[in-house]
């Protein structure tokens, strides 16, 4: 984990241009970024959140 502060889904849907729909759908699936569980909230640290878009580019290509 980075010491980079966590994003709420929020920030994770500005990053990737989603709707939030669109990344509960993928967590729901488990294709998604990998998110925690604090409390009752939701949060992804950021440098999961860039390992998962490099991965989608790999896949891509």
């Amino acid at each position: 984990m980075s010491h980079e502060r966590l994003w709420t889904p929020a920030q994770v849907c500005e990053y990737l241009g989603v709707p939030v729909e669109t990344l509960y759908r993928w967590r729901y699936i488990g294709t998604g970024p990998r998110a925690a569980r604090i409390g009752k909230h939701l949060r992804y640290d950021p440098a999961d959140v860039y390992a998962w878009v490099e991965e989608q580019k790999a896949t891509a290509a």
